[in-house]
């Protein structure tokens, strides 16, 4: 027989005030509970590298400036071929980093085709994947999520359907591809990796691969703007894959923050100052700022204030807060307060962009030159690989075997746009030997990489 509300009233007002109390507390621990969000462990990552026994072309700076110097745009006597091996000189790259193939031919833009695009992508994402597989034990079929993101080649299918089609993956799963987002693109992915993760049925652990290269076959500029005659020296091959998961079980790095800021609604040139667009004879290319460096500054400063609560002890978020308050008064006057982020984290990963961003931020965030260390490294080994260098700077600590149980890691990528993306990690646990993308290099490094900045 079904109770009233008039008689089971007079029971609700014979409960005493603790039990009250005591259901209320149970009710909102298990609304927490199903509503609290997720935590989203780094299972393992792979980059791709020479050491797979595939067919790469290195280029070191004699090579790459004789190929350009039996380019049909380009000979001995033009400015272009003197700014280009000043640039090299002075870029902090290596002799070991590698091109795609088509990069070697002369003429070089007839062999920029859509083949050999998708053959150098097929190529760095296929090596990484297969990689990250056996790594992990995870089968094909068990990741629901995938995440890919390259900038410039955006090709029909896409490029998720194409690791789709290749790993034959399951029907049901969430595929991006995420285009023109710049190199701090690999940050989004894990961000929105992230975040579909959260929203997985309870009870139920999803696993999300985040693929983040840059196919740059089809991107090689033939002009002689020196402005896009940047990326041409600066960008090389490669590509890192990233497992993610729900999971705990056998996670390696916890992800504790993502923080993202954007500054392309801002005046100051942010918007353009890395732009794809044609030089005057018609060529395509990237045109990079000379005020990219100070856009860059403005917007760590911007994520800096976003993150710096997140992960800074309360003495040094005090001090920073002092900082901002006095110079909104003064209208900054004073040189704003750089929290020692020391006290936060023990590794960082700077995007190897190139030697410039690296000098900036070391200078802005008062780094010593170990904290800076793996994004020089990355650097003069593989070069700018856009979106994954930072996993190749990840792959550098641990190859050193600096890595420990509990250490913090704060990675930092700028983009197009503009971007400054951030995310920090905490170590769950180290890998006992993960040289990795290092397996052939690692006893070489750190080499000493001359300052010829001024010469």
């Amino acid at each position: 027989m079904l109770c009233t509300f008039s008689q089971l009233a007079p029971c609700w007002w014979e409960f005493q005030p603790v039990h009250l109390f005591l259901t209320a507390a149970a009710f909102t621990v298990v609304v927490y509970l199903m509503f609290r969000p997720r935590v989203v462990s780094l299972v393992d990552y792979a980059c791709f590298h020479s050491s797979f026994n595939i067919p790469l072309v290195r280029a070191p700076k004699s090579t790459f400036i004789e190929h350009i110097t039996e380019s049909q745009n380009i000979n001995e006597r033009s400015s272009g071929l003197r700014f280009i091996s000043r640039l090299l000189e002075r870029s902090g790259l290596g002799e070991e980093t590698c091109l795609p193939v088509a990069h070697t031919f002369i003429p070089t833009y007839k062999y920029c085709n859509l083949d050999n695009a998708r053959a150098e992508f097929e190529l760095v994402v296929f090596s990484a994947i297969d990689d990250i597989l056996a790594k992990t034990g995870i089968t094909p079929d068990s990741i629901t999520i995938l995440v890919v993101n390259c900038s410039l080649f955006c090709p029909t299918p896409s490029l998720v359907d194409i690791i789709v089609n290749r790993y034959r993956m399951r029907s049901d799963i969430r595929s991006m591809h995420l285009s023109g987002m710049g190199c701090s693109a690999g940050l989004i992915s894990v961000d929105l990796a992230s975040n579909l993760l959260q929203i997985l049925p309870r009870g139920s652990h999803g696993h999300a691969l985040v693929v983040s290269t840059e196919t740059i076959t089809p991107n090689y500029y033939v002009g002689n703007e020196r402005a896009m005659l940047l990326p041409n020296c600066l960008f090389r091959v490669g590509g890192a894959a990233v497992l993610l998961s729900t999971s705990p079980v056998n996670a390696r790095f916890r992800l504790k923050h993502v923080v993202r800021t954007h500054a392309g609604a801002t005046d100051g040139g942010a918007y353009r100052c890395v732009f794809q667009e044609e030089d005057d004879a018609g060529n395509i290319g990237i045109n990079l700022s000379k005020d990219l460096m100070i856009i860059a500054g403005r917007s760590l400063e911007a994520n800096i204030t976003r993150i710096g609560p997140l992960v800074l002890p309360v003495s040094q978020q005090l001090l920073f807060a002092l900082s901002f308050i006095a110079r909104k008064l003064f209208r900054s006057r004073l040189k704003p307060y750089v929290p020692d982020f020391a006290m936060a984290f023990e590794h960082l990963c700077i995007h190897a962009g190139g030697r410039a961003v690296i000098d900036a931020l070391q200078k802005s965030l008062s780094l010593s030159d170990q904290q800076v260390e793996a994004s020089r490294m990355t650097l003069h080994r593989f070069g700018n690989t856009s979106s994954s260098s930072l996993w190749y700077e990840l792959a550098y600590i641990e190859a050193k075997g600096r890595m420990c149980k509990g250490d913090r890691i704060w990675m930092i990528g700028f983009g197009s746009g503009f971007k400054c993306n951030s995310a920090a990690w905490e170590c769950i646990q180290p890998a006992p030997k993960a040289l990795g993308p290092w397996t052939t290099s690692i006893h070489r490094y750190p080499v000493d990489v001359p300052d010829v900045l001024n010469n």
